[in-house]
Order: C-alpha cells, then sequence, then structure tokens
C-alpha cells in the first residue's frame, strides 16, 4: 500500500526580459525580504535576452505563493520583465513530455 504524496512546499520562478543591471539583485532581494529559500537557480543570457529558472523553498516564508506570484507578477512588470510564479507540482505537470 502506497502512502499519500506529501505535498511540496517547493515553487519554481521563472524570469524573462532584456539584459539589464540588476536582475538577479532585484529577484533574490525580493525573495530574502519574504523568506524564501533559494534551493537551486540557473541563469543565462541569450541574444540580449535574460533568463533565470529558480526553484526554491516556500516553508520559512512570510507570503503565501499567491500573493508572491502577484507581487513579483507586478513588479517584473514595471522592470520590462515577465516573472512567473508556480507551484513545483504545477510546474512539473504542465511541462511533462
Amino acid at each position: 500500500m502506497t502512502s499519500p504524496r506529501e505535498e511540496s512546499n517547493r515553487a519554481i520562478i521563472t524570469v524573462l526580459g532584456r539584459d539589464q543591471i540588476g536582475i538577479i539583485a532585484w529577484v533574490t532581494g525580493r525573495l530574502a525580504e519574504y523568506r524564501v529559500n533559494i534551493l537551486d537557480i540557473s541563469q543565462t543570457i541569450v541574444n540580449g535576452y535574460f533568463t533565470m529558472i529558480m526553484v526554491v523553498d516556500l516553508e520559512p516564508a512570510t507570503l503565501e505563493l499567491v500573493a508572491l506570484a502577484r507581487t513579483l507578477d507586478q513588479e517584473g512588470n514595471d522592470k520590462g520583465l515577465q516573472v512567473k510564479v508556480q507551484h513545483e507540482d504545477i510546474f512539473t505537470f504542465m511541462h511533462r513530455i
């Protein structure tokens, strides 16, 4: 008999946009402010476009996932960036082959 799957407290954050100074500093600073722990991070610049994907732990966070997603989306738009925050389970389901 299998036990029910424990729900993950992890989320995937993606950041896309034209490269500019301070993107990583802004995102990581905001996450630190909300006590979101970064577990893994990868970023690159492709033909002038900044791309970053992060796996984060929301367990110690002071903001719930929906509020975090809304905040980063709005602030990212102001900076010309597309920032998406998705629960790990939803991200995995949407990107399975």
